[in-house]
């Protein structure tokens, strides 16, 4: 088989735009996106949803362009991608084991593959000790988990995250920082989160949507940098975000 071809920026979108509904959610976003751990913040409505969405091939831009591994068929691009919705449908009767074999088996894998990566993925989430437990017994934290472990089943070279903490306690948010850390080495990981502490804590780069427009692209180090002891927020990285965003001049902010 012959390897995939390597490219420079595994996502690359010039002048995206996207509708949710009737509305353009994503409005002109030019990225390129390569390995490491990418933190996608922006306020509610900002448009990350439906920019994940997109990068995802879930829904087709109304303009512009998107390129994920240079181009290529649909299929083979999807068989690539690792991708975990904010909301994502399960089979409540399924076994952890059973749904991530059955997530292996949509997404193409090689059945003599399938039960090492599906066990390998379980254990980096930590829930081989639930792995033959019903998805219906497991707690809100645990279901995530197990979101997680769909989305990395097939080693991704592109791995797109919408909220992946919601859920999890504080040491399980340690775990997942230090997870993708180790998935960035080798692969383009974008996190779509609201907590700025974990972007500062695990992303390489942080993008920042609002109202469907890159405002700001750079290193956390970079976005601590932008705001000063005038802005809102707890820690340098939240006033930088705040004064990205020029909260205090936002209509209803608060």
């Amino acid at each position: 088989m012959t390897a995939p071809t390597t490219y420079a920026w595994e996502i690359e979108a010039r002048e995206l735009r996207v509708k949710a509904g009737r509305r353009t959610a994503v409005d002109g976003v030019t990225l390129t996106l390569g390995r490491g751990v990418h933190g996608l913040l922006g306020p509610n409505g900002a448009g990350k949803t439906t920019l994940i969405r997109a990068l995802a091939t879930v829904v087709k831009p109304a303009s512009g362009t998107l390129s994920l591994f240079g181009g290529g068929d649909l299929r083979d691009v999807r068989a690539r991608i690792g991708y975990l919705p904010q909301d994502f449908g399960y089979y409540r009767r399924f076994t952890v084991r059973d749904f991530v074999s059955y997530v292996a088996w949509l997404k193409e894998m090689p059945s003599r593959d399938v039960p090492a990566a599906v066990q390998r993925a379980i254990d980096r989430v930590g829930l081989a000790e639930r792995a033959d437990d019903k998805l219906k017994s497991l707690s809100g934290g645990m279901i995530r988990r197990v979101g997680i472990a769909q989305a990395i089943v097939n080693d991704p070279e592109v791995l797109l995250l919408d909220e992946p903490t919601v859920g999890l306690d504080p040491m399980q948010r340690l775990r997942f920082r230090e997870l993708m850390a180790e998935l960035g080495a080798d692969a383009c990981v974008v996190v779509s989160t609201h907590l700025v502490e974990d972007v500062a804590a695990g992303c390489s780069d942080v993008v920042i949507l609002d109202r469907g427009k890159v405002v700001f692209q750079g290193t956390p180090a970079r976005l601590a940098a932008a705001g000063s002891g005038d802005h809102p927020g707890d820690s340098p990285i939240e006033r930088g975000y705040s004064a990205t965003l020029a909260l205090p001049d936002r209509p209803g902010s608060w």
